[in-house]
């Protein structure tokens, strides 16, 4: 093998390493800032940053944790702003935010949602196991107990329904109701408004919950929404619109509870059109 053939090989496998964590960079950002649009332009920096310069992810344990601390890399030096969505709830989320012990959210997501080990955490911060485990301390204290809600829940499996009605009642969240089809959702929502909704994919009769939150938002106005499935990177394109909160099937408890902290904070999850 020649130099020059080792060498497009080497970038080739890079370039596929990036693309397949992708997705799951974008779902962190966009959970981070409340907003598709922003996460999404904090992606991108992040890969011409990679581009510009490659030696940023030398040393790293692995790629995805490479890509992940270039990432904050930008974030930290761009003054990590949240959402910039003028809607009532994203400025209230503003001021709420600045109480908040810092990088606690960043650690939170990043050792929930994305499953980052502790030292995995510290590297991708530049911090070390000790700091990190303090700032997730801080961020379940502070989150989990600053904002009681209504949550519809859009969910067809019964087993999967009653796990999450009682992770989030243990939270101290209040159930509206549980729909098992788009229909029934929409109808749950028009007699009993939620403040978020948590909705998988594929319902049972064969209907959308991306088509019932899309209606339910027309009606509601300004809710915060989480998407559950079990193929993430499919709503994680890149495309317009798409969710800035999603849960991976199967998911775990902390999981559900972070992504629902963090979305309680904003209203600006971009519906979906089928």
């Amino acid at each position: 093998m020649t130099n020059t053939t080792a060498t497009a090989g080497a970038t080739a496998s890079f370039a596929d390493i990036i693309a397949h964590n992708l997705p799951y960079l974008r779902r962190y950002a966009r959970a981070l800032t409340g907003s598709q649009n922003s996460g999404d332009a904090y992606a991108a920096a992040t890969l011409e940053a990679l581009i510009a310069d490659r030696s940023t992810i030398d040393g790293a344990s692995s790629t995805k944790v490479a890509l992940f601390r270039a990432f904050h890399l930008i974030w930290n030096s761009a003054g990590a702003p949240i959402a910039e969505e003028n809607s009532d709830l994203a400025r209230r989320a503003q001021e709420h935010l600045k109480t908040l012990t810092p990088n606690s959210r960043e650690a939170l997501l990043l050792s929930t949602i994305e499953s980052f080990s502790h030292s995995e955490v510290a590297e991708i911060m530049e911090s070390d196991q000790a700091e990190v485990a303090a700032l997730l301390a801080s961020a379940r204290t502070e989150m989990e107990d600053s904002i009681a809600g209504r949550i519809l829940i859009i969910e067809d499996e019964a087993i999967i329904a009653l796990d999450l009605q009682s992770i989030v009642s243990d939270m101290g969240h209040e159930i509206t109701g549980v729909g098992r089809t788009a229909s029934g959702a929409v109808a749950l929502a028009a007699d009993d408004k939620p403040d978020l909704i948590l909705s998988d994919i594929q319902l049972a009769d064969g209907s959308s919950g991306i088509d019932a939150v899309n209606e339910i938002l027309v009606n509601a106005g300004d809710i915060p929404v989480i998407f559950i499935t079990a193929f993430p990177e499919r709503l994680l394109t890149g495309d317009r619109p798409e969710p800035a909160f999603v849960i991976t099937k199967p998911y775990s408890e902390e999981q559900v509870q972070s992504a629902v902290s963090q979305a309680m904070f904003f209203a600006s999850t971009q519906t979906l059109h089928a």
